[in-house]
């Protein structure tokens, strides 16, 4: 999550409680729309840990190629 917070600071200019604030309205939003399997990696991400489960659920969904 401090990624994006960062990313949200020096993109769009906001001060670390807006995009704080921003940051987790947009996890929330991906949260109750992604299908849960997914969505459930989101807090792990968000909080630093590991995107590999992530990226593995979004490979599927979205039709991962193989070599």
């Amino acid at each position: 999550m401090n990624e994006l917070i960062e990313q949200l600071k020096s993109r769009v200019g906001l001060n670390d409680d807006q995009a704080r604030s921003a940051a987790q309205t947009v996890v929330e939003f991906l949260k109750q729309r992604l299908p849960s399997s997914v969505s459930s990696h989101l807090d792990t991400v968000a909080a630093g840990g590991s995107a590999e489960g992530l990226k593995e659920k979004l490979g599927g969904i979205l039709g991962k190629k193989t070599a």
